[in-house]
């Protein structure tokens, strides 16, 4: 006859000193409390593998990090699955990989690099746009099964609606992703990198330029206008030196010569 556990409380948990050597506190099933000398206490769940016929301990972490009621939820989960000769560690590690897959995942992990070597107003402007064109339709995908028909079915609307500079953006934000993905080794190979050209490409718009003709107009409409001083003066030093305007609102006096 099988010697029956009585189930562990919380106060029992609680109250238990550490010793010499570490020891268990059993609540029956295979759950475990190890005390250790330190006197930290981690849950274990014991049980019998499928495939090979041995015992082998599972950590389900710290107590009291995780309670007693939430270390018994995951002793009858993994019961469960042992019923179904489903082996509770390879069942976990396959879902932490899937979840390591999925192309919301693997964006963030993409994200976090790719934020620090650029302005905080184009990272947020990234993320946005993979918040509302991608991750609703693509999110829960993952990278390893993602094809460039899903990319093409998910950007369509965008396309149909005449957005394709978005479209075409979007296009390489996904393909970055997606190069991240095999250099972390997830995939082997990136399979939508050309997936950009199944849409039209967007014509390009030339910045309004003025004729040679209309600079005399610019002067006195600049000399008439209601604006601070400093403003027009580097208007006037744009046009003689012809810089860049984030050149010459940035340029430093003593830099000058």
């Amino acid at each position: 006859m099988s010697r029956i556990v009585k189930p562990l409380t919380d106060t029992e948990i609680k109250n238990s000193k550490p010793r010499e050597r570490e020891y268990n506190l059993s609540d029956g099933y295979g759950l475990q409390c190890r005390v250790k000398p330190t006197g930290t206490k981690v849950w274990l769940f014991n049980y019998k593998r499928p495939k090979t016929g041995k015992r082998t301990n599972m950590s389900l972490g710290r107590y009291p990090s995780v309670s007693l009621k939430d270390a018994r939820s995951k002793r009858e989960e993994y019961l469960s699955l042992l019923a179904s000769q489903i082996d509770p560690r390879e069942y976990v590690d396959r879902e932490k990989n899937i979840e390591a897959a999925r192309l919301e995942s693997v964006a963030r992990d993409w994200f976090e690099v790719k934020k620090h070597s650029i302005t905080e107003d184009y990272a947020t402007d990234i993320w946005r746009s993979l918040e509302m064109h991608v991750l609703p339709k693509l999110g829960n995908m993952s990278v390893v099964a993602l094809t460039p028909m899903d990319v093409i079915n998910a950007l369509s609307p965008l396309s149909e609606r005449g957005s394709l500079e978005t479209v075409k953006r979007v296009c390489q934000r996904l393909n970055e992703i997606m190069v991240f993905a095999a250099n972390t080794g997830l995939i082997e190979i990136n399979p939508i990198s050309g997936v950009r050209h199944a849409f039209k490409t967007p014509k390009p718009t030339n910045m309004p330029t003025l004729q040679p003709e209309q600079l005399g107009q610019l002067l006195v409409d600049v000399m008439n206008a209601n604006i601070r001083r400093v403003t027009r003066l580097l208007i006037e030093w744009q046009l003689h030196t012809m810089v860049r305007p984030s050149e010459a609102s940035g340029a430093v006096g003593k830099k000058l010569t």
